[in-house]
């Protein structure tokens, strides 16, 4: 089977739906986590100051051909709490990143993360990819810890990858999950109460 970039579907479970990302999730959008720093501190894009420069950054990034974004939405409120989006990886054969990932801080510390990482990760192996790659800033520990939690195993760091908003330069943390890794993972997590 030739893996294909995964298209925009819904996928769920009961903590959450994963719907193709549209401009009418802008307002929960912006409301779980727009202004927020230190949400915003690792990602590409200073942190959104209005709903405009939200959904300028939202259309920017449906707009890329590169990436299948997601509004992730908690099944218990109807409520968009942040974004995860599949990523195109030139150069890896059948493999796909997982990336581009925030969440509002009212779902830090929940379900939420491994909710999304689940869904994301049993789709994109069922869609015949070989490999799932996630990485963070070097200086990024928290979102080190969960990939590392959900299974993602370090295959390296580039020195020096790309500029951080703020101008200094980033190193890159790069992990993956084979698959056939990722039943015993998948296991682990899905047995949690």
């Amino acid at each position: 089977m030739t893996a294909r970039m995964p298209e925009p579907v819904v996928l769920e479970n009961d903590v959450v739906r994963l719907e193709p990302l549209t401009m009418d999730h802008v307002p929960d959008l912006f409301a779980a986590g727009g202004g927020d720093d230190e949400l915003w501190r690792w990602l590409p894009v200073p942190a959104p100051r209005t709903e405009e420069e939200l959904a300028k950054t939202a259309r920017d990034l449906l707009d890329d051909d590169r990436h299948v974004p997601f509004a992730v939405v908690l099944k218990r409120t109807g409520r968009a709490v942040g974004w995860t989006t599949y990523i195109d990886v030139p150069g890896f054969d059948e493999s796909v990143e997982i990336g581009w990932t925030w969440y509002g801080r009212a779902v830090w510390r929940t379900a939420v993360n491994t909710s999304c990482k689940v869904l994301l990760i049993d789709h994109a192996f069922g869609l015949g990819h070989n490999r799932v790659m996630l990485k963070t800033d070097v200086l990024n520990e928290r979102s080190q810890a969960a990939i590392r939690r959900i299974g993602g195993v370090h295959e390296g760091t580039l020195r020096r990858q790309r500029r951080r908003t703020d101008g200094t330069w980033r190193d890159t943390v790069y992990f993956g999950i084979l698959e056939e890794e990722w039943p015993a993972h998948r296991a682990r997590l899905t047995a949690r109460p």
